[in-house]
């Protein structure tokens, strides 16, 4: 296990020392691991997945994968919640000198609940819509990534969060194909109030 964790650091250590080197990247990376952008944007995606689409079975599919991505949400918080009832690891800038382009979260490093969050929804979504699934998918690991790179995550912390996002997406996606005739019933009264 401690092979694993020095490979960990020496990839955080990497990636995190470009911080500094092209300011332009450090400022995209600013941007990518805000709490609002990332997660804004996937949800305007939910949202419109929701809404976009004519009458149609796409609009069933899409509603599907909303419904898929907003319970691998739920799932996935729960599981990181548990995660951290047993396994607290600090984050890299209490034990390492890093340089740091993001506030310091007080939180345990592993599992990453933004990479599970972002995971949860961009896999929930490409199992029900590939285009728009490739799109989050895209966006989940910039997310990741930039993590890293702004010195708040370990890589092994990030790929932990993406393992949990996309387990719980699938999970969720099993659910909802298990359980049809609910999700159904609950969309047909959602369109009822205009609401799908």
């Amino acid at each position: 296990m401690e092979i694993v964790l020095q490979a960990d650091q020496k990839a955080f250590l990497w990636l995190n020392g470009w911080v500094g080197q092209f300011p332009w990247l450090d400022g995209v990376m600013r941007l990518l691991v805000s709490d609002y952008l990332i997660p804004v944007v996937l949800a305007l995606i939910l949202l419109g997945l929701w809404f976009g689409f004519p009458a149609t079975v796409e609009r069933w599919r899409a509603h599907y994968g909303v419904m898929s991505g907003l319970m691998g949400i739920g799932l996935s918080n729960q599981a990181v919640e548990l995660f951290n009832q047993f396994i607290f690891r600090p984050r890299p800038f209490v034990d390492l000198e890093v340089a740091l382009l993001f506030y310091k979260p007080t939180d345990s490093s592993f599992p990453a609940n933004p990479a599970a969050l972002a995971f949860a929804i961009a896999v929930s979504v490409w199992l029900w819509s590939r285009t728009v699934g490739a799109v989050c998918l895209l966006l989940a690991v910039l997310y990741s990534v930039s993590r890293v790179y702004a010195g708040v995550s370990y890589p092994l912390d990030v790929l932990g969060g993406a393992v949990i996002g996309t387990v719980t997406a699938l999970l969720a996606s099993l659910v909802l194909r298990k359980w049809d005739p609910l999700p159904t019933f609950v969309l047909r009264i959602a369109k009822a109030f205009y609401l799908a």
